[in-house]
């Protein structure tokens, strides 16, 4: 292309390009004015916004929330480690308990005689009896592990034992 040639264009074509010219530096003007207007708006809220409900400032206010939250996560933790060492000291503490009343003499009148276990979760513990007579009384205690007893155990024992172990979680 022939610079004689663009200039002639130009030439003959000048207030055609310069209406043109002017219609795009007015659209161009009309977006400058709709963006500065918006980014007023924009920095209205933002000054709103930073301002908070009571004055202070939001910035203050998240700084604050964040150092609750993690006060928080470090409770939490506190307490998770509390729990399970309850869970561990409860693995050991009675949590099932079978009694038996029974009549161990003929002639006497009530059921005045009992058997009881008292058992952890892994099933070891005690079983406390104690028989009533007319002259006197009697209290036995054999120890329980797993389940079972190492001693000879009367049928209201073991009753007492299968009762204590069917309470199980």
């Amino acid at each position: 292309m022939d610079i004689n040639y663009f200039m002639k264009f130009m030439g003959d074509n000048m207030p055609f390009l310069v209406v043109i010219m002017a219609v795009i530096m007015f659209i161009m003007l009309c977006i400058m004015i709709k963006q500065a207007w918006t980014l007023s708006y924009m920095k209205k809220r933002y000054r709103k916004m930073m301002s908070g409900v009571d004055g202070d400032n939001l910035e203050r206010l998240l700084m604050g929330h964040i150092d609750e939250v993690r006060h928080v996560v470090e409770e939490n933790k506190r307490l998770d480690a509390e729990n399970r060492r309850i869970d561990e000291l409860l693995q050991m503490a009675v949590t099932r308990v079978g009694m038996v009343r029974f009549r161990a003499f003929e002639d006497m009148g009530s059921d005045l005689s009992y058997a009881v276990a008292m058992l952890d979760s892994h099933n070891n513990g005690v079983v406390m009896s104690s028989i009533f007579g007319r002259e006197d009384s009697r209290g036995y205690a054999k120890p329980i592990e797993d389940g079972k007893s190492t001693y000879p155990m009367t049928k209201e024992e073991e009753q007492a034992l299968q009762e204590a172990m069917s309470k199980a979680k």
